[in-house]
């Protein structure tokens, strides 16, 4: 092992022993009419190896008992699925990480010492609910506008019934992957859901299953979005940037091309084919 690697190797071993200590400017609102204000915070002894929100759990216990009310954050799973947790740090949506969620960033990405600043999404289709936690049945109004397939409930189907290409089934699930956190709105300064609602209309979109909603989808799900108080998408990429799901924008491009064929088809009330 080299000199500097050694270093390396006893600067980790100390931080580790000693635990390591930031500054916390954590956004503090008691409701969605409350102005809100930034508050500081020291945060010791934290292990390198904690998740970014162990650490605002450390932070709230030490809270506790001194008597003083610990903040409110949203987490779920804490396994970079179920899209609860959603801050933005350092004016970074999911912080630092790439590809990553809240709850997968860990504290040995930050400086010791560092001073780290903590603020809910910021969009007025998601209000303030209490500190860091925002409302974001917005999108579940969204999802109930058109992301779903009608189909007879029953027994579940063979799984090889209907025949999917492996290269559309790739193609769907990539879109699928999106967990629904809201980083792409946080992101963008239009607070546009373009992302989300383009991922949920392109993965039922391209499969057998999602055909028999797919004439109006598209058009409803967008017109719900706007009437949301979501905005439009200008193309900055942000969105794309900070995925935890990576979900590309060219499903921004299929929901566009979707979008006008949808007004076409309704309109004329031809049938709907594409080898989308």
């Amino acid at each position: 092992m080299s000199a500097g690697s050694q270093a390396e190797a006893a600067v980790s071993t100390e931080r580790r022993a000693s635990g390591m200590t930031f500054t916390l400017e954590i956004w503090r609102q008691r409701n969605a009419d409350d102005p809100g204000r930034m508050v500081a915070y020291e945060a010791t002894r934290v292990s390198p190896d904690m998740s970014f929100l162990e650490m605002l759990d450390l932070l709230n216990e030490e809270l506790m008992r001194k008597g003083e009310e610990p903040f409110a954050f949203d987490s779920d799973c804490r396994e970079g699925i179920c899209g609860m947790c959603g801050l933005v740090i350092n004016g970074v949506a999911h912080g630092p990480g790439t590809g990553t969620t809240t709850c997968q960033l860990y504290m040995r990405l930050f400086k010791n010492g560092s001073r780290i600043r903590v603020e809910p999404w910021r969009a007025r289709a998601f209000p303030v609910v209490r500190d860091l936690v925002v409302d974001r049945s917005a999108f579940d109004r969204i999802i109930q506008a058109g992301g779903y397939t009608s189909v007879n409930t029953g027994s579940a189907p063979d799984a090889n019934a209907t025949l999917i290409s492996q290269a559309r089934a790739e193609e769907a699930m990539d879109s699928a992957a999106c967990i629904g956190c809201g980083a792409c709105v946080a992101s963008c300064k239009n607070a546009s859901a373009m992302l989300f609602v383009a991922a949920k209309v392109k993965h039922l979109g391209v499969l057998p299953q999602g055909q028999p909603e797919r004439r109006q989808r598209g058009v409803t799900m967008l017109e719900t979005m706007q009437e949301e108080g979501f905005g439009n998408c200008t193309n900055e990429y942000e969105c794309e940037a900070v995925c935890p799901k990576e979900i590309s924008t060219s499903n921004i491009a299929f929901l566009n091309r979707e979008y006008i064929r949808n007004l076409v088809s309704l309109s004329s009330l031809r049938p709907l084919v594409t080898s989308e």
